[in-house]
């Protein structure tokens, strides 16, 4: 049986409590610690969180700067998809008049 730092489990559980979409078991991977390890940790702790699955906030809609930065983001890959096709193009036709 290992005996850890008290510093370490305090690390430990904060770092569970600052990563809300975590879970016991895959902080204790990031750690290299056993998952029940941790999670007795956590309950010496108190830390609670609610049981069962996280319901998304509703989708609010973008904001103007947010919808802007997506349409310029769609352009530019839409040049980007135009200048490759430009590239091929002119590619093919210098082989072309080669002799």
């Amino acid at each position: 049986m290992k005996n850890y730092p008290p510093q370490f489990k305090a690390d430990a559980v904060a770092l569970y409590e600052s990563r809300p979409e975590a879970t016991i078991r895959s902080v204790a991977a990031d750690l290299g610690i056993n998952p029940e390890t941790l999670r007795n940790w956590v309950r010496a702790a108190g830390v609670s969180r609610p049981r069962g699955r996280r319901t998304q906030e509703p989708a609010q809609p973008p904001a103007p700067l947010e919808a802007e930065n997506a349409a310029l983001r769609k352009k530019v890959r839409e040049l980007e998809e135009e200048r490759e096709i430009l590239r091929k193009a002119a590619k093919y036709f210098a082989g072309e008049t080669r002799w």
